[in-house]
């Protein structure tokens, strides 16, 4: 049973009930946060109890949103390997590197865990039809999901998207629609056909449950590491559900008192050079992006000029004393090489940003030598061969 409490807007912090639809706090246009009763789950829950659990996402079943064990949508999502990675790390100098192969979920990506329980949630409160604008990967997910839950999708996406991304949500039975733009124009057009239609919207943190499936990645890496987190996490982040969800983890683990150290890991935010307005703002010391004009890059998945969500990212990157980082597309492809021929991991372009995104650090001297430090590798590189 879910110890789901009421959902939070991210602002204002008003309250709104979580037994009922909900976007986004209106009057803010602000991401709503789902809030759990943690006094309870002190009482009734032992961590150790749950790492004895069948492994998957669904075991951390009390701090995720969903009531009903009969409407959970899982493919085996969740539980990803971390991945020691002995030969870059000694490249680099660091003792302690790692990759979390988020490239190992169903649908290949860590979009699977999003809509696992986006989805799960949307047929608990009875939704029927689904619209989602999309740079690629969210789009298979939500078309494999909601075809397993027997809801309609309708994915907005631009044409000229990754093939794979695009044959994802045909198999799957999606209806497709390919428009001249990026992600931006493909949810405003998906939040049009919803009005018209009378469906729900999905895009990122357009609604409050993606995250909530991205923040158990969160969850294994305390468990993964005698319950503290890593020292830092290298995060590829566009619309920010990942970097949001490890950051609500690690506050939500705290409050549970269930880490044998409080310490908060830098979050380190990468951005391709050519679509980096998280990046401008940071440095800039803004609360808030200003969309990114001219995207050029070759990295699909990080083609977001602007994240709905971007003072809530600037917010965390700067409680947990993180940063934001620019790379080159020619550093990223650089990196996948590296990733493949030196450790045999087949990541994303998007994941082996995170690896150029080490690189810069340790040449400026950002990171120490003992540091435990975490690639997110948000997908596999086999939708891009």
């Amino acid at each position: 049973m879910s110890l789901l409490s009421h959902l939070e807007c991210s602002l204002c912090t008003h309250p709104f009930p979580a037994d009922i639809v909900q976007t986004f706090c209106k009057d803010c246009q602000a991401p709503l946060l789902a809030k759990y009763d943690l006094e309870a789950a002190r009482s009734r829950l032992d961590r150790n109890d749950i790492s004895q659990r069948p492994r998957g996402l669904w075991r951390w079943q009390e701090l995720l949103p969903v009531h009903e064990v009969n409407h959970r949508i899982s493919l085996g999502e969740g539980d990803t390997p971390l991945i020691t990675l002995t030969r870059i790390g000694n490249d680099l100098g660091l003792q302690h590197l790692y990759l979390k192969d988020e490239g190992r979920n169903p649908t290949g990506t860590f979009k699977a865990r999003g809509f696992s329980v986006a989805v799960s949630k949307a047929k608990e409160l009875g939704i029927e039809r689904l619209f989602t604008g999309t740079a690629g990967n969210a789009g298979g997910a939500l078309a494999t999901y909601a075809t397993r839950a027997l809801l309609a999708a309708i994915i907005f996406m631009p044409l000229d998207s990754p093939l794979a991304n695009i044959n994802e949500c045909r198999i799957a039975g999606a209806d497709l629609n390919l428009i001249d733009g990026l992600i931006n124009i493909a949810a405003q057009l998906a939040d049009e056909k919803a009005r018209i239609d009378s469906g729900f919207v999905v895009s990122t943190f357009k609604e409050p449950y993606r995250v909530e499936g991205k923040k158990i990645m969160g969850y294994e890496l305390a468990e993964s590491f005698a319950w503290q987190f890593p020292d830092v996490i290298l995060i590829p982040t566009a619309g920010g559900t990942g970097l949001i969800g490890i950051w609500k983890a690690f506050k939500e683990l705290r409050d549970l008192g269930w880490l044998t150290n409080n310490n908060s890991p830098r979050l380190i935010a990468v951005q391709p050079e050519g679509c980096a307005p998280l990046v401008k703002a940071f440095t800039a010391g803004a609360a808030t992006c200003e969309p990114w004009i001219d995207v050029q890059t070759v990295v699909a998945g990080l083609r977001v000029p602007k994240s709905f969500a971007d003072r809530l990212i600037l917010q965390a990157i700067r409680e947990c004393e993180g940063t934001a980082i620019a790379v080159s597309d020619a550093t990223i492809l650089v990196a996948q090489r590296q990733l493949a021929c030196e450790e045999g991991a087949l990541a994303a372009p998007e994941g082996a940003a995170a690896l150029a995104g080490l690189i810069q650090l340790v040449k400026s001297g950002r990171v120490k030598k003992a540091d435990r430090i975490v690639l997110l590798n948000t997908g596999t590189g086999l939708k891009y061969l």
